[in-house]
């Protein structure tokens, strides 16, 4: 095996940390409510006000922005996969720059390599997720121009309910893309610390761990959405 076993190690944590934040975020672990599921309920809001609106260019525009949000990021991941594989191509240079840094271990190419690509699988991960987001954004612009008007309510009320649990369902599904693409995003900055070593590989992914934990638990964002 080309990787150590403090390589391993570290990369099993890394998946850990990973999981772990995932499953705290949804709610699987812990009874603390996240900020992604207290956004969650506001975008329910947001789906049921829309519905009482006969105007909707408030709607529109913050459905672009959440579009042009998306295709921002995901455009950024699709240049960073290109740039790992630059990256691959100056591995001998960089392994040299690499290797005058503090707690660098010794690594060869072919080591150095395949961090290289779990990068890469994590980029594309991040892009997919971020890919679909996009589409289920879209999917959700059509499913909001099919709300009926206010005026209509009283006419179709049991049909204008579902049209909005359907918007906000699918509102809410594309911002659970979006947070796994980001999510995907922060944990690569933390990857990066393996190009050093594996200690600071540990490090690094326990600092992002701590902090995106802090953000969805603890941060005044958080009160802000809650109101305490």
């Amino acid at each position: 095996m080309l990787l150590s076993t403090a390589d391993l190690t570290a990369l099993f944590f890394f998946i850990a940390m990973w999981a772990i934040h995932g499953l705290a975020v949804a709610g699987v672990i812990g009874n603390r409510v996240s900020l992604s599921t207290a956004m969650n309920v506001q975008r329910e809001a947001w789906m049921r006000t829309m519905a009482r609106r006969e105007l909707r260019m408030i709607d529109t525009s913050i459905m672009l922005g959440l579009q042009q949000g998306t295709a921002f990021f995901g455009s950024s991941a699709l240049i960073a996969i290109g740039g790992c594989f630059a990256l691959i191509g100056s591995s001998d240079r960089v392994l040299n720059v690499l290797g005058d840094l503090p707690l660098s271990a010794a690594a060869n190419r072919p080591v150095f390599e395949i961090k290289v690509m779990g990068l890469i699988l994590i980029l594309a991960y991040s892009f997919f997720k971020f890919g679909w987001s996009y589409r289920l954004f879209n999917y959700c612009s059509i499913l909001i121009g099919a709300v009926p008007t206010h005026k209509d309510e009283h006419e179709h009320a049991g049909e204008t309910e579902k049209a909005v649990q359907r918007a906000a369902r699918m509102n809410v599904l594309a911002g659970k893309h979006f947070n796994a693409g980001l999510r995907g995003i922060f944990f690569s900055i933390g990857y990066l610390g393996w190009f050093i070593g594996p200690i600071v590989f540990a490090l690094t992914t326990l600092f992002i761990f701590a902090v995106l934990l802090r953000r969805q638990f603890f941060s005044e964002a958080r009160k802000a959405v809650l109101n305490v």
